[in-house]
């Protein structure tokens, strides 16, 4: 029997139907039940012989999966960002790749605005103080006003735009791709093509890129120099596109105020870890698209895009 692997950890909650699926076109389903990200070694473990698709979380799908994975036709990414797969390599062997577009872009968007509040407002300090029998309070910032810099204008870009717009910020988006005039005018953002600029402007920056060649570790000592020491770094999108060193000494030095991110370049950190031990440096466990509303439509679309690129195969 053909089989298809799972990887992502918060899968089971929704895969009921999923399940239902892959078993009417006679697949045999192997879920990942470590409770963890696999390794290549666990995948290739798993997946070496009979496997032909994977559906596929944050887990590492390298040229050294593919090759030793031989009956592999399609890998479906369980979310957005494909910067786990090899793409490239993935098309010289004729392995199809496909992602969920769209299906955790409001997840996403709403942690992004959830993080601005909390580095403006200092909530969870707040909280835990007062149940600590406090009543200390530290001096909070508004976010109405304020300019805003969207770093990536994709879906999730686009959806955090429109939120921090309801919230009467002043946005101003980046991205040398962007080529959507009409959200620009329906939506009153502005767009900037000087990357420095902008960072130099922004009360504050929110990343939603991919990490790339071009991205990684964009946000460095440079860029952190000729920011504003008032200005709050946001990423939700992936921890390789802050160079943490630098990140640490601006912090540090105060060369921008806060810095709250849901990704990280380890996951989870080591311990002891400088820059997560900073009290101005928020860090939440990769949980952007964790809501019910995201994985259950992570799962079905995955789900559906494996099996239209496997159908694709056998039809070819």
């Amino acid at each position: 029997m053909n089989k298809v692997l799972i990887t992502p950890k918060s899968f089971h909650k929704y895969k009921e139907e999923p399940l239902r699926m892959l078993e009417a076109e006679g697949y045999e389903v192997i879920l990942n039940t470590s409770g963890k990200t696999l390794t290549e070694e666990e995948i290739i473990e798993t997946a070496r012989n009979g496997v032909k698709g994977i559906i596929v979380g944050v887990d590492p799908i390298s040229a050294e999966v593919l090759d030793a994975c031989t009956d592999l036709q399609a890998v479906s990414k369980y979310g957005v960002g494909m910067d786990n797969i090899d793409l490239e390599h993935a098309k010289a062997r004729d392995i199809r790749v496909m992602n969920a577009v769209g299906t955790n872009s409001i997840s996403v968007a709403e942690l992004a605005i959830g993080l601005m509040f909390e580095s403006s407002r200092l909530l969870a300090r707040h909280i835990e103080t007062v149940k600590g029998s406090g009543w200390d309070r530290v001096m909070g910032t508004e976010l109405t006003g304020k300019h805003l810099a969207v770093i990536g204008g994709g879906q999730i870009g686009k959806e955090v735009a429109k939120r921090a717009r309801g919230l009467q910020m002043k946005v101003t988006l980046y991205d040398p791709y962007f080529r959507d005039a009409e959200f620009l005018g329906e939506y009153g953002v502005e767009r900037s093509e000087d990357f420095i600029s902008l960072a130099s402007e922004a009360d504050v920056m929110t990343l939603h890129l991919p990490a790339t060649d071009q991205t990684r570790q964009m946000m460095n000592a440079e860029v952190f120099s000729s920011m504003k020491s008032s200005a709050i770094l946001i990423n939700t999108a992936r921890g390789e596109l802050v160079d943490e060193e630098a990140l640490y000494e601006a912090l540090v030095k105060g060369e921008i105020a806060v810095a709250a991110q849901d990704v990280y370049s380890k996951e989870p950190p080591e311990e002891g870890d400088p820059l997560v031990a900073l009290p101005n440096f928020i860090l939440t466990p990769h949980l952007g698209a964790f809501t019910q509303e995201a994985v259950e439509r992570m799962a079905i679309t995955s789900t559906r895009n494996l099996l239209s690129m496997l159908k694709e195969k056998v039809n070819a």
